[in-house]
């Protein structure tokens, strides 16, 4: 498995696969899986080589991090790179006044209260330790400061304002004490990313969906800023919720929500030049964002050891540099994006 270090602060950094595994799928996203098919789909990974695993209290609720206790139990710790999110609280609830009904299903009733505060990161990072089962974590993410997730702009503004006030401070605290190897943010939004870049001493990214074969703005003034700090980025949703995988078909899934026919259109035509040059459209799409230099890894979901498997060919997969070179020149692709 190929992999990528990566030590902006002169600290020793951090190894990571180039694959990881992204684990909001099992904590039951949209669907329930059975604790044992969680942790199938998680050793089949392992097997595969992937080392780096990324989890969030959100992720049904504490399922996901409850569920990787079992999986990481046995697994030396010095072999995997383990990052979690903070910003979030959970609070029990009942089934009829939990968060999340429709999306995460058969999971603990829990409440979500948003907390970038210091000592909402210290509790946030706490419980996780404890639903993980180990005894450090190699990155923390502070979580969802974007518009989808906080409803406008002017409480995007305030939440970025309460981790400065705060949360950033116990992050600060937590890589100089050695506890983690770097901090940042987990969003799918990258203009909070900048934001935050300019106001602090962050270490990478996790961008979900903002850095795909569909979306490049990120290469606009923040991926080069990125590139001249040396902060490294985890780059998530690599299929932009589905439709990269799947092509355009009936049904297919753009940002969480159905594909609109410009989106489907766009997916085509893209698949089309794959198809062109005898390349599946999903290994594309996974290898595409490997090609910026500020790019670690790539962390697709997988709910069963099928997803997983293809998630891992999609990894091993050769694209032919013709390929690249035909979407710029079909307006397909930004003509600066890195493709060498």
């Amino acid at each position: 498995m190929k992999t990528r270090h990566w030590d902006r602060t002169g600290n020793g950094g951090l190894t990571l696969t180039e694959i990881g595994m992204g684990t909001a799928p099992l904590g039951n996203l949209y669907r329930a899986i059975s604790d044992d098919e969680a942790h199938a789909a998680l050793e089949a990974a392992w097997d595969g080589g992937v080392r780096y695993y990324d989890t969030a209290p959100l992720y049904g609720f504490g399922l996901s991090e409850t569920r990787m206790n079992r999986f990481l139990r046995g697994k030396p710790r010095d072999e995997y790179v383990l990052s979690s999110k903070v910003g979030r609280i959970l609070a029990p609830a009942t089934e009829e006044t939990r968060d999340g009904i429709g999306k995460w299903f058969d999971v603990p009733a829990r409440r979500e209260i948003y907390d970038y505060s210091y000592d909402g990161v210290m509790r946030s990072v706490e419980h996780s330790l404890e639903r993980l089962g180990v005894s450090r974590l190699d990155m923390l993410f502070a979580h969802d400061i974007d518009v989808p997730n906080q409803g406008s702009r002017q409480a995007v503004d305030a939440k970025v304002d309460q981790l400065m006030a705060g949360g950033y401070h116990a992050l600060d605290r937590l890589r100089h004490e050695g506890v983690i190897k770097g901090f940042g943010a987990g969003v799918n939004e990258w203009e909070v990313c900048e934001t935050l870049l300019n106001r602090g001493d962050f270490d990478l990214f996790l961008l979900a969906g903002r850095y795909t074969l569909l979306e490049q703005e990120a290469l606009n003034t923040f991926l080069p800023l990125c590139e001249a700090r040396g902060v490294g980025i985890v780059i998530g949703g690599p299929y932009n919720s589905g439709i990269l995988a799947t092509g355009p078909v009936e049904g297919a899934w753009y940002n969480y929500e159905p594909a609109d026919k410009e989106v489907r259109d766009r997916v085509a035509r893209i698949e089309a030049v794959c198809v062109r040059h005898d390349t599946r459209l999903v290994d594309a799409a996974f290898q595409f964002p490997l090609l910026h230099p500020c790019t670690l890894s790539v962390i697709p979901g997988g709910q069963g050891v099928s997803e997983v498997e293809e998630n891992l060919r999609a990894a091993d997969a050769n694209v032919p540099e013709d390929l690249w070179s035909e979407l710029k020149a079909e307006g397909l692709m930004r003509q600066d994006a890195p493709t060498g």
